[in-house]
């Protein structure tokens, strides 16, 4: 997804955040992403949501759908989406 211009978004809040994250991942809050949403113009964009154990990211990737964006997945934790990354 990644290849054919996907972005990761990390949910967690910006602590969370900076205190490890997967490189060019995007930080937005959960709390923030609904009024954050309108930057990504894209619908067919490939999206991955992660967090720090995929409720949050789960949450966020059932807002991107409901707003009409069709190609989101839950990436669930971050450190095991960075794992799957490196293969």
């Amino acid at each position: 997804m990644l290849s054919s211009g996907g972005i990761i978004i990390d949910v967690r809040s910006n602590g969370e955040f900076y205190s490890g994250h997967i490189e060019n991942s995007l930080n937005i809050p959960l709390s923030d992403l609904t009024s954050k949403i309108d930057q990504f113009n894209d619908k067919d964009q490939p999206i991955i949501t992660c967090c720090a154990s995929g409720m949050r990211s789960a949450a966020a990737a059932k807002i991107l759908s409901a707003k009409g964006y069709k190609n989101v997945v839950n990436g669930g934790g971050w450190s095991s989406l960075q794992a799957k990354l490196n293969k």
